[in-house]
């Protein structure tokens, strides 16, 4: 006996694919980047102020205080200095003592630099 068409038969709804159109509309990768434009700007703004403060005090440093600073971040109106250990952070701390005038005449909007530990 032959089977009946799908459209005969009572029951379950037919199956759909894949194939059809869609009523769920796809954004572009384009879209999508623009809704997180501001977070984008304001972290390549933070990857590009870092990057000038480390060109800038490895100009400004000593040799040996070059090699263990092991990051920078300008924070609101503060410059951390990040040193890779805690005798290297005192040794880094009196020398960015002497150039407190220099790294606030390359910063104005700077009010504060402080010195903290972290390890590579």
């Amino acid at each position: 006996m032959p089977k009946k068409v799908r459209r005969d038969k009572r029951g379950s709804a037919p199956l759909r694919t894949g194939a059809g159109p869609s009523s769920r509309r796809l954004d572009s990768v384009k879209e999508l980047l623009g809704a997180r434009v501001p977070v984008l700007k304001r972290v390549t703004a933070q990857a590009e102020r870092a990057h000038f403060w480390t060109e800038w005090l490895s100009s400004h440093l000593p040799p040996e205080l070059r090699a263990r600073v092991s990051g920078v971040v300008e924070r609101d109106d503060t410059l951390v200095i990040f040193a890779e250990s805690a005798a290297w952070s005192a040794r880094l701390r009196y020398s960015v003592a002497e150039l407190d005038a220099e790294i606030r005449a390359a910063g104005a909007r700077l009010a504060a630099v402080e010195v903290r530990v972290r390890p590579r």
